[in-house]
């Protein structure tokens, strides 16, 4: 007989009382009350061999986890009796969320993002949002999202229905202050930025115009973009972004962050957008990163505004800030940051908790500029965001998935970290020590080999096993981009490199013998080991020297461009492909 115990639920319960064999499978009877005692979004589901299967549950989002813990428990019961068990269940978040980035070059499919939505639906995550810089289909503005296969408003429509399906709320993400480098670099939009000309962030390093000037004008141009994307959705609540406005007081708005300060100008800006918006019954969210500095500010937001403060490292193990080079500190100083951005989240949203600021906390899934990703560092950062979500009574948490640089990780990279951050984001005691490897085999891969999660944790363990520390990235990734800014410390140690080789090297062989069943298997397999291989090229590139001769590295290369295109096209529109690809070739 299959017990309970020996079954693989995802999320695990908070709390599971077992009492011994229930009914059969076959032609259970199921009966559902609704409770009003219990929780938002909670449950009591109850299996006996007497009475087959009760479910209690508050709303419709109890009565639907319910019904998906019972199939998880009736798909693993193989001698065709359920276990007699009661399981009482509800979140620690109220909200739980990812967010994927569709404006660095990769634009998904509709069939990645109904995985997404698979995937969003098993960790019992409520809400999705598409991060927009650029890549919705304005009426107006064609010349921006012309190469770039945006999504339409029938795109999000679809995509609408299908979230109201499983539950899940879309929302929209459209950033308007900074990150509008995409915008900017028209002609027909210079005018519009903080810096037309572009800014130097140290002498001799010239950066381009990325930042909206706070201007009336440009309030009223980010309105008439959100009046045209948001009555796709059905969601009260909009995203309007608003980080790293590097260059904000460098150019058309230095007299006034010279008379009333950097922040104030902000928040005001901010204002000007997310005021009536709130005025039309939206709930609106804005990056933290700004506010954190001056949070005495954040406190002349609307309540309708929330602050959603990010942090992409898992805490440091000693618990002291992270330190930085000299040179290193000044550039993040000049950029608006400093170490506490790097050292988890408590330093991070000290500020804003100690001024009695409501806030929501982002983690991320550590993907972006890793090739294959960094999952002890992505599961240590999103342990450490639940932990803040719970200690502080957040109301929300998303789990980012980013594409800087060119996104050339793989979705599949992500897959993990996104189970792991829904589960511990509902029941932080239960799931902290979730084995997420044996999660994946069973209810994502479909893998009874149990290879493909294994070569995923293995991958996404090579990029601090190089001898150097990186941060936000993998030196594995700065390996095979070497012009692009990494901050990667230190230098490669030549055998560890080679340990890390033959690391790689051993999780494409498990990769190839690898059975997963789910309906992507093959994409998966594929598109890990084009990862893996670039990973492994980045490794090469650290050896210098003692690595592959000139000639094996040019074709190396020249190999992984053709694998990459054929690896993204699986996944992702081709639009943007070759802007990414054109990483790989300079």
């Amino acid at each position: 007989m299959t017990t309970i115990e020996d079954m693989v639920l995802v999320p695990r319960p908070r709390r599971l009382t077992t009492g011994g064999p229930g009914p059969a499978v076959e032609g259970v009877a199921i009966r559902e009350t609704i409770d009003p005692h219990l929780p938002a979004q909670g449950f009591r589901l109850t299996i006996s061999e007497a009475d087959g299967v009760t479910i209690d549950h508050r709303d419709e989002a109890g009565r639907r986890y319910a019904h998906q813990l019972l199939a998880q428990i009736t798909a693993q019961a193989t001698d065709g009796r359920l276990p007699a068990v009661q399981v009482e269940d509800h979140p620690d978040v109220a909200v739980r969320g990812v967010m994927l980035d569709v404006s660095r070059d990769r634009v998904p499919t509709r069939a990645t993002l109904a995985r997404l939505v698979e995937l969003a639906s098993l960790a019992r995550l409520n809400q999705l949002q598409l991060y927009v810089e650029h890549t919705f289909a304005y009426r107006d503005h064609e010349a921006v999202w012309a190469d770039a296969s945006p999504l339409t408003p029938d795109d999000i429509t679809w995509l609408d229905e299908l979230c109201a399906t499983q539950g899940i709320e879309l929302v929209a993400n459209q950033n308007c202050f900074g990150h509008m480098g995409r915008w900017l670099a028209l002609d027909a939009y210079r005018a519009r930025a903080e810096c037309p000309d572009g800014w130097e962030l140290l002498p001799g390093v010239p950066m381009p115009p990325s930042v909206l000037a706070p201007t009336p004008d440009n309030a009223a141009f980010a309105h008439a973009l959100l009046a045209e994307l948001l009555p796709s959705f059905r969601s009260r609540r909009v995203n309007i972004g608003g980080d790293e406005p590097f260059e904000l007081g460098r150019g058309a708005s230095a007299a006034a962050v010279a008379e009333r300060g950097l922040g104030r100008v902000y928040l005001d800006h901010i204002r000007q957008i997310a005021d009536p918006l709130v005025a039309d019954g939206y709930e609106v969210q804005i990056w933290a990163d700004v506010l954190r500095n001056q949070p005495e500010l954040a406190r002349d937001l609307p309540p309708e505004v929330i602050p959603v403060a990010w942090c992409y490292e898992a805490p440091p193990p000693d618990g002291q800030p992270l330190a930085l080079p000299r040179g290193v500190a000044e550039v993040m100083e000049r950029l608006g940051t400093g170490p506490d951005a790097f050292s988890g989240f408590g330093p991070n949203v000290a500020p804003l908790a100690d001024a009695g600021i409501a806030f929501w906390v982002a983690a991320g899934t550590s993907g972006w500029s890793s090739l294959v990703g960094r999952s002890d560092n992505a599961r240590g950062n999103l342990l450490d965001a639940a932990v803040t979500a719970r200690d502080h009574g957040c109301g929300g948490y998303l789990i980012t998935d980013w594409g800087d640089d060119g996104h050339h990780q793989p979705p599949s990279v992500s897959f993990g970290p996104i189970v792991y951050g829904g589960a511990v984001a509902w029941g932080l005691d239960a799931n902290r020590d979730l084995d997420l490897e044996a999660a994946l085999d069973r209810h994502v891969f479909s893998d009874p080999t149990g290879r493909v999660s294994g070569a995923l944790d293995v991958l996404g363990r090579q990029w601090a096993r190089t001898g150097q520390r990186s941060i936000n990235c993998s030196p594995l990734a700065a390996g095979v981009f070497p012009d692009q800014f990494h901050l990667v410390l230190d230098r490669p140690d030549p055998d560890r490199v080679r340990t890390v080789v033959d690391a790689i090297e051993e999780a494409r062989t498990a990769l190839a013998a690898a059975a997963p069943a789910c309906d992507d298997g093959p994409i998966v397999v594929q598109e890990l080991d084009q990862a893996a291989r670039l990973a492994r090229h980045g490794a090469w590139h650290l050896l210098g020297a003692d690595g592959p001769g000139a000639e094996r590295m040019a074709a190396d290369r020249a190999e992984l461009v053709e694998g990459q295109r054929a690896a993204w096209l699986l996944r992702s529109r081709p639009g943007g492909l070759s802007d990414s690809l054109a990483r790989l070739t300079r």
